[in-house]
């Protein structure tokens, strides 16, 4: 069973820094996309960034520049940079991953951001 576990959430002030991590437990097999989203308080999840297997990236318009996506396939986790933080990247950040018909979700984490 596949399962996906989110560290590294807090507080943090205007200007800050974060870094998330997701850890993978359970076999895949194949290619698959991990990938984080993010859902602020009345709003629906959204993308955030997302990377391939092979290391491909996308990221929001609203992240560029400021947040990056990298994975460790060795240690099965994925990890987001986040500099340059806003109030408004207070939201739950979610841990994604997709292989073939298939996507698992971790159970978020939150992330604060105060001006």
């Amino acid at each position: 069973q596949v399962r996906l576990v989110e560290f590294g959430g807090g507080l943090v002030q205007l200007g800050g820094s974060l870094r998330l991590s997701c850890a993978r437990s359970g076999i895949i097999y194949g290619s698959n996309a991990m990938g984080w989203y993010r859902q602020a308080p009345g709003k629906e999840r959204g993308l955030v960034a997302t990377i391939s297997s092979g290391g491909s990236t996308n990221y929001a318009d609203s992240v560029k520049g400021r947040f990056t996506i990298s994975r460790d396939n060795v240690k099965n986790t994925v990890y987001l940079q986040m500099n340059s933080l806003k109030p408004e990247d207070t939201a739950v950040y979610y841990c994604n991953l997709v292989t073939g018909p298939y996507a698992f979700w971790g159970p978020g984490t939150q992330v604060t951001v105060s001006s």
